[in-house]
């Protein structure tokens, strides 16, 4: 069976995309990772509660999430993002472990409460997709990003499109793909922040950080 990962980077092979275009988006995610402008909330550090809207409007807390058990915090860039399909299926397909293991799974993007709607239909995902419009969430856990300028022109049609749409002042703010899984208590006890979109957290990797939290607290 192959690995999440192993499916991204299939998935990274079969775009067909102008050599001047993914070396321009490389170069440009590269120095902002370089640049430290999106650390990520850090192993040990606390992190924050927030309310955000789901899919169909009823508010989510996340504090109330952590009294139920160990919680997988999932920021991803939106339903036109490929990468992120794959991701969120991967995580549904193991979701009886995780339940299992008495974990929640909590999904975070700044797409609109309709888009978080088409994209839980359309993945059949069982879990908390929620929407950060305001991009607050992403903000407080240092993931938020802005796309440069210089490679808005590189960008596939759909995802500008759906870019503009989401975000017609045109700044187009994104959270860096991150996992984060955090104790009862709230704290990280595991994170994947990466501005390499191509890559995230293994399922298994996950799974496994929330069995050693459990047993911890045994």
């Amino acid at each position: 069976m192959q690995s999440l990962n192993e499916i991204l980077a299939a998935k990274a092979a079969s775009v067909q995309r102008p050599e001047e275009a993914k070396q321009a988006i490389n170069e440009a995610f590269a120095e902002i990772e370089a640049a430290g402008l999106v650390p990520g909330v850090e192993v040990g550090e606390k992190a924050p509660d927030f309310v955000l809207p789901n899919a169909l409007g009823s508010k989510v807390r996340l504090s109330d999430r952590l009294a139920e058990g160990p919680v997988v915090l999932i920021f991803y860039r939106g339903s036109w993002c490929p990468y992120c399909n794959l991701e969120l299926a991967a995580y549904q397909a193991v979701l009886p472990e995780f339940r299992e293991a008495g974990a929640r799974l909590v999904a975070v993007s700044p797409q609109l409460p309709d888009d978080a709607l088409s994209m839980q239909e359309k993945h059949d995902l069982a879990y908390d997709v929620l929407s950060d419009a305001e991009q607050e969430v992403m903000a407080a856990y240092r993931v938020k990003f802005e796309l440069p300028e210089k490679i808005k022109p590189h960008l596939l049609d759909a995802t500008a499109a759906a870019l503009a749409r989401q975000q017609p002042d045109g700044r187009w703010s994104l959270p860096v793909p991150a996992t984060f899984v955090l104790d009862t208590s709230g704290i990280v006890r595991a994170r994947h922040v990466t501005m390499n979109y191509r890559t995230r957290m293994e399922p298994a990797e996950a799974l496994r950080a929330v069995r050693e939290i459990r047993a911890a607290a045994d």
